[in-house]
């Protein structure tokens, strides 16, 4: 029933950023009223969002949508910003069989026995930035120090990759995730540059085959799944890149957000091997949410098209019509989940979505949710008494938006 100190939730859709408990309310309400919403994008023209958990499992997990013609460049990828363009030949953007038949090949090589046999390394790294930080004294930048060098030595050490390289990294990095202050002319250099990279490492690996996944892909001798170096390239390229560009910002905002719930770092710290797990699947879920930025009722995971007419939750989407998800929905849908506005380390059943579902589920996420559990563990094994010690700086003009510095101290 609802009462004057209960107002009625706004059920807009987009909204303007509001405080993040009031976002929270509005997408309860939303995901009551209705499992999507039609709108037109900024970029691409209409498209449906979609806000209800199991809904977007439901399209995730169907066959039927696709996303061959933003591949092709048949259609433009309807978006909130303009999509850039390197994204579209990775795996993101294929579908059956060759997308099967590309997972299948990479999955051998990320396979979760794989990730747990590099789980060793991880945490001995992860010990020697710590050992580093503390020699230098604080306060630290721990973007710089910690969550993004992590990252880089495990893509390095999976992808066969010198980790000396990780300037040239962070800057295609850079280049390739821009959607402003960046020329053109800047970004296709640096795009050439890592293409001419990764073809003369790949062509190295043929030669001299080692234990690595370049070397998996550029080996792969069936019939059925040999690759081009047309099809490996971008296959690493979004290991590369999004694997240490995602991982890196998703420690800082677990650190951050733990920062802002003391009350939750203190319940990590009683049982740090234990809460790990629990608490990195938290940070996948509502970190973003705990920086202390307002939050706003928009963004979206990569669209499909439909290739018929599908009733989903009893809302006919149409041949050709484009859909996505909408992640803060998904991942704050009262129906889904208990108090979605809490962050809760020990929360038991969580099923967000920030790592996707069915068909396109990240491909690095067991290698992922690996090196947050070591990130989040070793730091404060190590530093129980971390704290902030100054502003955070966020890059607005890059598509993940990424925390580029966290001053710390101990």
């Amino acid at each position: 029933m609802t009462t004057i100190d209960q107002p009625l939730a706004d059920t807009a859709y987009p909204f303007l950023p509001v405080e993040p408990s009031e976002a929270a309310r509005r997408y309860a309400a939303i995901c009551a009223d209705r499992p999507m919403t039609k709108m037109t994008m900024p970029i691409g023209g209409d498209a449906w969002i979609i806000h209800r958990n199991s809904t977007a499992r439901a399209m995730l997990g169907d066959p039927r949508f696709v996303r061959e013609p933003f591949r092709t460049g048949e259609r433009t990828v309807p978006y909130f910003m303009e999509f850039p363009e390197f994204l579209k030949s990775t795996i993101q953007f294929e579908d059956p069989p060759h997308h099967t038949k590309l997972r299948r090949l990479v999955q051998k090589s990320i396979s979760p026995k794989r990730v747990r046999g590099m789980r060793d390394s991880a945490v001995k790294f992860a010990n020697e930035l710590i050992d580093e930080m503390v020699a230098k004294g604080s306060p630290s930048n721990l973007v710089e120090d910690y969550s993004i060098a992590l990252p880089i030595q495990m893509l390095a050490n999976l992808l066969g990759v010198p980790p000396e390289d990780r300037p040239k990294f962070e800057s295609w990095s850079a280049s390739t995730l821009s959607v402003a202050n960046m020329a053109p002319e800047q970004i296709a250099a640096n795009m050439g540059e890592l293409v001419q990279y990764m073809t003369a490492l790949i062509e190295e690996r043929r030669r001299e085959p080692r234990e690595d996944l370049l070397s998996d892909l550029a080996n792969a001798r069936d019939k059925d799944d040999t690759l081009t170096d047309a099809e490996i390239i971008p296959i690493a390229l979004i290991l590369i890149i999004g694997g240490f560009d995602n991982t890196a910002n998703f420690i800082g905002q677990g650190v951050l957000s733990l920062f802002n719930n003391q009350d939750q770092l203190a319940v990590l710290l009683e049982d740090v091997d234990t809460v790990a797990p629990t608490a990195v699947e938290e940070i996948l879920r509502h970190a973003a949410w705990e920086i202390g930025n307002p939050v706003a009722g928009m963004g979206a995971l990569v669209p499909f098209v439909a290739t018929e007419d599908v009733d989903l939750e009893g809302q006919l989407v149409a041949k050709g019509e484009a859909i996505m998800i909408d992640p803060n929905g998904a991942n704050h849908d009262a129906i889904a989940m208990a108090e979605p506005a809490t962050f809760d380390v020990r929360r038991a059943d969580n099923p967000h979505l920030t790592l996707s579902f069915g068909l396109h589920h990240c491909l690095g996420a067991p290698l992922a949710r690996m090196e947050l559990q070591v990130a989040i563990t070793e730091l404060f094994r190590r530093l129980p008494g971390l704290r902030q010690d100054g502003p955070v700086v966020i890059n607005y003009d890059n598509l993940t938006q990424p925390i580029t510095s966290l001053p710390v101290a101990w």
